[in-house]
């Protein structure tokens, strides 16, 4: 018998706390409550873990409403409107399976085959047509029903759909029951939630792009708008070529990774990755012993990219062709701290290209090229002032310049140098394994869990402190080097195929520390549901020459 039919719910959006029937919604909640955001209520975290409207709440909880300005109701938006469009694509072109590839030109791409597997390139009216059963489908304003099952019976049910990437997944699921929704006639499995119906799911377009087309999504969330087509052709090309590396490696989704795990061809996978980005590392050094006036290595990159052991093994290559790298650090040249300039906040930014004295940084690069000896400068971080002590540098005609920081793509930073004397490369970690044809991996988790691990081992941060960071850290990537990146004269993929086993068994204790009051909590919650779909691939196969090892331990280079 219950004794207490009455629950205490504490709003975060109100500040009211109340007694509420044991068994409400949360969509019930913010009626009463009458909830207003800015934009529609997507969903709600309840005690920091993200949450449906229609969950039922039977405890003392604590609730926050949020809308499309919230990271979680970005990612929920985004995973509502792929079902829409995959819902869209059986109900036009019953005949073909789409596969949702990754993200490009701010939108997702994605490509169409046949039941027999064949590529399937479709044509504008097909396109507009799928755009046009969309707009119905959000117009009718159908819900998203999401049904507790069985693991098992999912399994079944993905067997019978020809889905095979899906069936071993929940086949061997630590969990007896799993999450199916459905869109009337379809069903299909995301990680994560959905909006509460299709009606949310208001801005959105469909355009041809290569062999396929780029669904897209807002970008402007404060306005709701999609922005101009923007081509990233360099890019495009790094993903296709990856494309054709874990085609290779017979690894392309996460039930392929188990199976070689199972099987024990881990040893195998982490051999052939390896070798393939030596191979590549190679071929850019080559290609910089080819550009015979090549005096200057510019490499830049996001977060947790690698940029640093990629630079020591270029160095290793540019050597092997018989040159002679000189690598040289960014951050001596920072300006002293009451020159640095400061953001919207009045706090320093460390990151913005005017906390770099790049007008130095040139005239000393260019000094050199021509010969000159130059005294070169130590930026002492206690002082927050540039010293020099003596270190004097000068240039023979072998002599390379190795320059990695997050600045190497922007123009202004080399402006001084000639275009005929520079090489420019952009490392990113692009994940080439997808969960599976409908659920691909971000590239910014491969990142964000590489900077967790690397945190905690090496600068004794939390996982709550990482993530509480992170958002600033993706802020400063969007205004200081994704802009540039099709800059670049080459593009060099550190994903590694393996690495997610790896990263699994290294990141989820430290995952599993974040308290539940905190509200990275939720972040955190995600991410360890994420790697629970991976078996743990074991690390003593690794080189020590690794990118990995940057992240991880065991590294034979010094950072």
């Amino acid at each position: 018998m219950i004794l207490n039919k009455k629950i205490e719910i504490i709003c975060r959006n109100t500040g009211i706390t109340k007694l509420y029937d044991i068994g409400i919604t949360l969509a019930e909640i913010a009626e009463d409550q009458k909830i207003i955001l800015k934009r529609p209520i997507l969903g709600a975290k309840v005690n920091n873990k993200i949450k449906e409207l229609n969950y039922n709440v039977f405890k003392p909880k604590v609730i926050e409403f949020f809308d499309i300005l919230d990271i979680d109701g970005q990612r929920l938006y985004r995973r509502s409107l792929k079902f829409i469009f995959i819902k869209a694509v059986a109900d036009i072109l019953p005949q073909l399976n789409v596969n949702i590839e990754h993200s490009i030109s701010k939108g997702i791409y994605c490509e169409f085959k046949t039941k027999e597997g064949e590529d399937y390139k479709p044509t504008l009216q097909q396109i507009n047509d799928i755009k046009e059963r969309m707009k119905i489908i959000v117009k009718n304003n159908l819900p998203f029903e999401r049904r507790e099952m069985l693991s098992s019976k999912v399994a079944e049910i993905y067997s019978k759909m020809g889905l095979n990437e899906r069936v071993d997944i929940f086949k061997k699921r630590a969990r007896l029951y799993s999450s199916m929704y459905f869109l009337e006639n379809a069903c299909d499995y995301f990680y994560g939630y959905l909006a509460p119906s299709t009606g949310s799911i208001t801005t959105f377009d469909l355009i041809p792009y290569y062999d396929g087309l780029l669904l897209q999504h807002p970008t402007d969330y404060e306005n709701m708008t999609i922005a101009p087509l923007e081509m990233q052709e360099k890019l495009f090309e790094v993903f296709r070529e990856n494309k054709q590396w874990v085609k290779l490696l017979k690894i392309n989704t996460i039930d392929s990774i188990n199976k070689s795990v199972d099987s024990g061809d881990c040893g195998l996978i982490i051999k052939l990755g390896e070798a393939l980005q030596e191979k590549k590392i190679a071929e850019i050094a080559e290609t910089i012993k080819q550009k015979q006036n090549t005096k200057l290595v510019l490499i830049a990159g996001p977060s947790s990219s690698g940029k640093t052991t990629f630079s020591k093994r270029l160095c290793v290559q540019l050597g092997v062709c018989g040159l002679k790298p000189v690598q040289i650090s960014l951050d001596n040249y920072f300006v002293n701290r009451e020159d640095t300039p400061k953001d919207e906040n009045g706090e320093y930014d460390f990151e913005a290209l005017e906390a770099l004295d790049y007008e130095q940084f040139g005239n000393d690069m260019l000094a050199m090229m021509e010969g000159k000896e130059v005294e070169m400068p130590t930026f002492n971080f206690q002082t927050g002032r540039r010293e020099y002590k003596g270190d004097k540098l000068t240039a023979c005609p072998e002599t390379v310049f190795v320059v990695e920081g997050i600045h190497g793509l922007n123009p202004k930073l080399s402006e001084k140098i000639p275009a005929e004397n520079k090489y420019k490369i952009y490392v990113s970690a692009l994940t080439q394994v997808a969960i599976d044809s409908h659920n691909r991996i971000p590239t910014t988790d491969n990142r964000l869990l590489r900077r967790i691990i690397r945190d905690f081992r090496y600068r004794h941060y939390s996982a709550e402190e990482t993530i509480k960071r992170w958002p600033s850290v993706r802020r400063g990537e969007d205004k200081n080097i994704f802009p540039f990146q099709e800059e670049a004269d080459v593009m060099f993929n550190s994903a590694l195929p393996y690495e997610l086993g790896v990263i699994k068994r290294y990141a989820t204790p430290v995952l599993r520390g974040v308290n539940e009051t905190t509200p990275e909590y939720s972040e955190a919650q995600r991410l360890l549901k994420f790697l629970s779909y991976f078996r743990e691939v074991p690390d003593d196969e690794i080189p020590p020459t690794s990118i990995l090892r940057e992240f991880l331990t065991g590294s034979s280079f010094h950072y």
